[in-house]
């Protein structure tokens, strides 16, 4: 073997290694986003399951007239990092605060490696109309799901509800560039 051939094999050695290791890198982020979407997808699946099971939080008191109720609240404007899981203590739909101070919030969940929540969108025809907020809740003994937008920061229980054959989008993405999208439909089914 002379060093000529020594210089080729290791220069495409080197080049195999390079190309492998930089889509492995872009491979890693597409993993890391769906895993992401599959989690807040699993969360809200959590939250509707919590609700028909007639699962009672067990350090809020709810009022006497309380049917089970869960949902997430999703404010974009205000942190695109985390969303809220909380109970729906007065029956509104409505998650009542825009952090986890609020009495009805049960957890915070942060989004991992760097994702975001980059979009909100709601589908009532043929374009997206991009939301700041969402508000998604079940209550016992339907499995359908309450989506809201709020229409105004400041008032966290008015809203407009999502209903028929319209459904929201939830776009996480990875400071990478690659995607996944969550779609919840009024009847419950998450996609």
């Amino acid at each position: 073997m002379t060093y000529v051939e020594l210089i080729v094999v290791l220069s495409i050695f080197s080049v195999i290694s390079t190309v492998t290791v930089f889509n492995h890198r872009a491979f890693q982020a597409k993993v890391d986003v769906k895993n992401m979407a599959s989690d807040i997808a699993l969360k809200i699946a959590e939250a509707q399951k919590a609700s028909l099971s007639g699962l009672l939080p067990s350090f809020k008191s709810p009022v006497s007239n309380w049917k089970p109720a869960y949902g997430l609240f999703f404010n974009r404007g205000q942190d695109d990092k985390s969303f809220i899981y909380f109970a729906d203590l007065d029956n509104d739909f409505n998650f009542n605060g825009n952090d986890c101070i609020a009495d009805e919030c049960l957890s915070q969940i942060f989004l991992t490696k760097d994702n975001f929540i980059s979009a909100i969108d709601i589908y009532t025809g043929a374009s997206p109309t991009g939301r700041d907020n969402l508000t998604v809740s079940f209550s016992r003994p339907d499995s359908s799901a309450q989506i809201f937008v709020r229409n105004d920061h400041a008032i966290p229980v008015s809203g407009v509800e999502i209903a028929g054959e319209s459904y929201a989008q939830i776009t996480v993405e990875s400071p990478q560039g690659p995607k996944a999208r969550i779609k919840l439909y009024p009847s419950g089914r998450i996609e």
